[in-house]
């Protein structure tokens, strides 16, 4: 993955939670994902697919997750539920249609959100894909957002 290939989704994460959130996102230091096990309980996770393919994680602590659904919701949410759950696939839908739309050389196409729970889960990136990874800090919490984007190569013409 290219490093300029993480830029459209760190403004994404920025941006989403400014804006439907009303949230302030501090970024903090980037790094090399080496496993598929993610830090905090609960990961919105989107498929990319075009001509690059990949996957975007955004992997939130309890307390942010809680807060943002909240948020959107404008009810008090006080554990991870159904809405909890819904409200993080949407959040991730946001973020990678954000930054598609930033990388627009690459014609991607998003998968449906998906959304893993549970302590030390883990979400594994296709094997060609280095991902990065990107540590925030929020108004509401800590989160992380990992991208593995590799471009396809063009079949050679017949």
């Amino acid at each position: 993955m290219l490093a300029e290939h993480i830029n459209p989704f760190l403004n994404a994460v920025s941006n989403t939670f400014s804006t439907m959130l009303n949230c302030e996102t501090r970024k903090g230091e980037m790094f090399l994902v080496k496993t598929g096990a993610k830090l905090f309980p609960i990961s919105g996770v989107i498929g990319l697919s075009g001509k690059a393919v990949g996957t975007v994680v955004i992997n939130l602590s309890e307390e942010v997750a809680v807060k943002a659904a909240s948020v959107m919701l404008m009810t008090e949410l006080t554990e991870i539920d159904d809405d909890v759950i819904d409200a993080i696939g949407e959040i991730a839908n946001m973020i990678a249609g954000a930054a598609k739309a930033e990388l627009e050389e690459y014609e991607l196409s998003l998968s449906l959100p998906s959304v893993v729970t549970g302590q030390g889960h883990e979400v594994r990136f296709p094997s060609n894909a280095k991902a990065i990874g990107v540590a925030f800090e929020t108004d509401f919490g800590p989160l992380r957002l990992e991208v593995g984007l590799e471009s396809i190569q063009a079949a050679a013409s017949v």
